[in-house]
């Protein structure tokens, strides 16, 4: 069995974690050693690479992104974009809005019983979950806020958006402090979109990220086939050779 998440880099003896409390950390290192219980190998997607840890049986390899962000051409926009895990979030992005009603903004989240798109006027719109036009959004931004999800912020670094995030439990405070040190752009406490549109004017991306997101096929399948040559080679081999004994049996009796 081999595993794969983001979450095994919390593993990594190399990974620097933010000041966090002892016991949740503990906690949250336990829990992922549990859901890799009996694996042979434990893949750890991460912003950027780093050794292997054959102690912990880990390997570090690029994050996976949907075809559909890796064929997107980024452009730059004259909007934020953004996606809130909690819809009460709007409340902080209303708010902003109001004294900054000039700045065009769309905003992904998933309150139930609203409309495809909520319109509050014409420079602030909020829209139900989609990923076609996420992505679509995505690309044409000038900058993202988001509440620290590991896809979405390397969404964000492969189409060359700065990021602002704001973590809601103690996984994605881990990612938004590493996406951090990777460049992807600031980690706040709340929506601080102020923060967002100077970042957007003074961000320096990462150049050697898109690189390795682009290594990652060959990257993860080598990891599997390292494994099929140690494991199924032999069994295939054998049953080659036997299948071959078995027809040498068959026509001597045949004849």
């Amino acid at each position: 069995m081999v595993c794969i998440a983001h979450q095994y880099l919390f593993l990594h003896p190399d990974f620097s974690f933010p000041k966090l409390n002892t016991v949740s950390l503990s906690l949250l290192k336990f829990f992922t050693l549990v859901t890799a219980i009996g694996a042979t190998k434990k893949l750890a997607l991460s912003f950027r690479k780093m050794r292997e840890a054959p102690g912990e049986k880990i390997v570090v390899v690029p994050p996976l992104l949907r075809k559909e962000v890796v064929g997107t051409t980024p452009r730059k926009g004259n909007y934020l974009h953004g996606y809130l895990l909690n819809s009460g979030f709007s409340e902080e992005v209303k708010d902003w809005h109001a004294a900054h009603p000039d700045v065009p903004m769309h905003f992904f989240w998933d309150k139930k019983g609203a409309a495809e798109t909520t319109c509050i006027d014409d420079n602030l719109s909020f829209h139900q979950l989609n990923d076609v036009r996420f992505i679509h959004y995505m690309a044409g931004a000038k900058a993202y806020a988001t509440t620290a999800g590991f896809e979405s912020v390397c969404e964000a670094m492969y189409l060359d958006k700065p990021v602002l995030m704001v973590s809601t439990h103690i996984e994605q405070v881990c990612n938004a402090y590493d996406a951090s040190l990777s460049g992807a752009g600031t980690v706040a406490e709340r929506f601080d979109l102020d923060a967002l549109l100077h970042l957007s004017e003074n961000h320096s991306s990462n150049p050697t990220f898109r690189h390795w997101v682009q290594q990652a096929d060959w990257l993860i399948l080598r990891e599997f086939r390292e494994d099929l040559l140690m494991e199924e080679v032999p069994s295939s081999l054998w049953h080659r050779l036997s299948m071959h004994w078995v027809y040498r049996i068959a026509k001597t009796f045949s004849i």
